[in-house]
């Protein structure tokens, strides 16, 4: 069995930022040295005050020190970690760019007043989530010993279970609303026919080679099968991932 260390080495780069800042944050808080406040998506201020760092800072915080908190940590451990290590394998600059649309389209979302949200770090875990669903469909998830089923329907049930304990319902849908367009404009949109109007910018190849991110991809050519998450059970939806990198 590997340590800690060993195991938090072996993560791949965007989850492992993600979910470090997270836990910084998080920390950080209950230290109290700083209040939430000031990195909260509030616009007024971003534009009246040139505040820019809310748009992004608004990301990684998932509250205080709680069961919830913990849930979400371990779904970016689990659920991005599998995405980024199975079908965004020697993908980095794509799954970056994933997470890159993911959150401008949330800060659109929010800026419709019933859609806003303080905190759009759940929301963009609930969109790694969300993608990794319809990656693995097939996968068997089981909840407390209690039920089983198949992973196409986590997030709506993670969503449902939020709402039986008393958790906002917004940040949930936000995620799965920007899940779904990111998955309809890179894979059933070009599937039906339609062009991929959502590749993968240079700028963001250039910054993962640059700073050499993650592994970097054996070849532009597209490949025959899909690697497959350590950890996840039931087979794996194939062949569609792979298909953005065209």
């Amino acid at each position: 069995m590997s340590s800690p260390a060993e195991y938090y080495k072996s993560l791949p780069p965007i989850s492992k930022a993600f979910g470090t800042l997270c836990l910084l944050m998080t920390t950080a808080y209950q230290f109290k040295l700083y209040d939430p406040i000031y990195i909260a998506l509030i616009y007024k201020p971003v534009f009246t005050h040139f505040q820019v760092w809310r748009l992004i800072t608004n990301f990684f915080f998932l509250g205080n020190f709680s069961i919830n908190f913990g849930i979400r940590l371990l779904m970016i451990a689990r659920y991005g970690v599998q995405l980024e290590k199975g079908p965004f394998h020697r993908r980095t600059a794509d799954f970056l760019w994933m997470m890159i649309f993911g959150s401008f389209s949330l800060l659109i979302l929010s800026a419709i007043p019933i859609f806003w949200s303080p905190f759009l770090g759940i929301s963009l875990v609930f969109m790694l989530l969300y993608v990794w669903s319809r990656e693995f469909p097939n996968a068997q998830i089981n909840i407390y010993g209690l039920v089983t089923f198949k992973a196409f329907y986590l997030p709506w049930t993670m969503l449902a279970m939020d709402v039986i304990f008393g958790s906002p319902l917004m940040p949930d849908l936000l995620g799965i609303i920007a899940g779904h367009l990111y998955y309809f404009l890179t894979v059933l949109h070009p599937l039906a026919g339609g062009k991929n109007i959502l590749k993968t910018p240079m700028w963001v190849h250039k910054i993962v080679a640059r700073w050499q991110i993650g592994a970097q991809p054996i070849s532009h050519a597209q490949p025959s099968g899909r690697a497959q998450p350590e950890t996840t059970t039931g087979t794996a939806f194939r062949g569609r991932s792979y298909r953005l990198g065209d």
